[in-house]
């Protein structure tokens, strides 16, 4: 019983002492020929042990791109290469096709512990490149 009591206090003890915050953003935007979507799921911790606060965060993202016409307009794409830029982090991502794509829909994702984190009201820039064409985008925060 003496165990359990102990344990109970220090979970409360533990409890006091952390603040968690979760930030959880879906961007989105769309140009001409596409649409985009980074989906941002970050969790910050702080903490107090003896007197001193301490901080800890990690994150998760999702980038999905979706051309807006059909496959039958990409049957002769040769290569992609997207990218987008965060005010603190950026992506690249590039496919070279030997034969036509079978989607409309390329995606890449990736996280990170103790990295910047991505705040609500940036503005992500997406340049997408296919082929000998270019598309500027710019996604916006729809969580607000």
């Amino acid at each position: 019983m003496k165990k359990i009591i102990t344990l109970l206090f220090t979970i409360v003890l533990l409890a006091g002492c952390s603040e968690i915050t979760n930030n959880d953003y879906i961007f989105s935007g769309e140009s001409e020929s596409w649409e985009a979507e980074f989906t941002y799921n970050g969790t910050e911790i702080w903490k107090e042990k003896n007197g001193i606060k301490t901080y800890t965060n990690e994150d998760r993202h999702r980038f999905v791109l979706k051309y807006k016409g059909s496959l039958e307009e990409l049957s002769s794409l040769q290569k992609i290469e997207y990218t987008y830029e965060t005010i603190s982090s950026s992506g690249k991502s590039t496919e070279e096709f030997m034969e036509p794509p079978s989607t409309l829909t390329f995606s890449s994702s990736g996280g990170s512990k103790g990295g910047a984190k991505v705040g609500e009201d940036e503005v992500i820039l997406v340049n997408v490149k296919w082929d000998d064409l270019e598309e500027t985008l710019k996604l916006h925060n729809n969580s607000k």
